[in-house]
């Protein structure tokens, strides 16, 4: 047996770090949680993507009693932009989280496995990496592309 040995390149930036595009869609990211209809989890997240045709697509996750009817933050944002510019590719994903009790979360929330799931088929479908924004007050992970969260993927394409 063979051992493999993955590697994985994540970068923890301070938010004066960031460029003003990637902290204009953090900013969009965290207003997004505001809509985010949470009663059963209090984990309120938003998301906002950038269109290569510079439009950005907000999205909040939705809940439902009838759990696994509600929606994630990245799959609303995500599938908003399909059926809005279908043609569209994702240049830039971030996402910011408020608990119970109305705070943006000092350590970034990762995207949930559906997520990462429908992120590695945006970017195998326009054959393009997403850049990732995971917001925290004490930092923000970056990366380039969901493969850097999930190395091992799934496609058929």
């Amino acid at each position: 047996m063979k051992e493999l040995s993955l590697k994985s390149t994540i970068y923890s930036a301070d938010f004066s770090e960031l460029t003003d595009q990637e902290r204009e869609l953090i900013e969009q990211a965290k207003a997004s949680t505001y809509n985010s209809y949470a009663p059963y989890s209090h984990f309120h997240v938003g998301a906002a993507l950038l269109l290569k045709n510079g439009v950005i697509v907000p999205g909040c996750n939705q809940e439902n009693a009838a759990f696994p009817a509600g929606i994630c933050a990245e799959r609303s944002a995500l599938f908003a932009a399909g059926a809005q510019y279908p043609d569209q590719p994702v240049l830039m994903l971030a996402i910011a989280v408020r608990n119970s009790k109305g705070e943006f979360l000092a350590e970034p929330a990762s995207p949930c496995g559906p997520c990462r799931q429908v992120l590695i088929e945006t970017e195998t479908r326009f054959k393009h990496p997403v850049r990732i924004l995971l917001y925290g007050t004490d930092h923000t992970y970056v990366m380039d592309g969901i493969k850097e969260l999930m190395p091992l993927s799934f496609t058929q394409i």
